[in-house]
C-alpha cells in the first residue's frame, strides 16, 4: 500500500490468483452474474453445462453485457451487448459480424470475426465455488478501455 493513499495496490502475482465469485448451484440456476475480481469487474455466464467469464462492459462503447442475451451464432455461444447488438463470442471474446464478399457470386452474408475485442478469464469451479482467474495475456485488447474506466479499487483504512 501506498504510504499517502488509501488505495491498496495489488502486485501482479496477486492479480493472477483466482477469486471465489459465488456457488455453483446459484450461478447455474441464475445463468449469469457479475463480480469485482481484484479490481476488474467481470460477468460470468453459465450456459449450456459450461461457465464463462469476460469483462462486463462491452468493448465497444462500455455496454452492460451481464443485461445481454446469450444466442448460438456459427457454432459458438455469443453474448449479445444490449446496447448496440455488439456480438462477442463467450469462449474467445471475438467480435462477430456478417459480410458478404462482393468477389463471391452468394450474396448470403458470412460470420466473420473482427479479432479478439473482450478480455475472457479463466474459471474453475472447486468444491462447489466458482473462481475467476484473470487473463494473462498482456496484449491490449479492446475491452482494457472500460475495465479501466468502471475500474473497481480496493480501499482500505489509513495506516497512523
Amino acid at each position: 500500500m501506498n504510504e499517502d493513499s488509501s488505495v491498496k495496490t495489488l502486485k501482479k502475482n496477486e492479480v493472477r490468483s483466482p477469486v471465489c465469485v459465488g456457488r455453483e448451484d446459484d450461478i447455474k440456476k441464475q445463468r449469469r452474474t457479475t463480480a469485482t475480481v481484484h479490481d476488474r469487474e467481470v460477468v460470468v455466464f453459465y450456459h449450456d453445462g459450461k461457465f464463462y467469464a469476460l469483462d462486463c462492459r462491452c468493448y465497444h462503447a462500455g455496454g452492460p453485457l451481464h443485461q445481454g442475451e446469450i444466442e448460438d451464432i456459427n457454432g459458438q455461444p455469443c453474448i449479445i451487448c444490449p446496447w448496440h447488438k455488439y456480438k462477442i463470442t463467450l469462449t474467445t471474446g471475438e467480435g462477430l459480424y456478417q459480410a458478404i464478399n462482393p468477389r463471391e457470386p452468394s450474396s448470403t452474408p458470412k460470420w466473420q470475426s473482427k479479432g479478439v475485442k473482450q478480455r475472457t478469464h479463466r474459471v474453475t469451479v472447486d468444491s462447489g465455488k466458482v473462481y475467476v482467474t484473470l487473463s494473462d495475456i498482456d496484449d491490449n485488447i479492446d475491452s482494457d478501455y472500460y475495465a479501466k474506466m468502471y475500474k473497481k479499487t480496493i480501499h482500505t483504512p489509513k495506516e497512523k
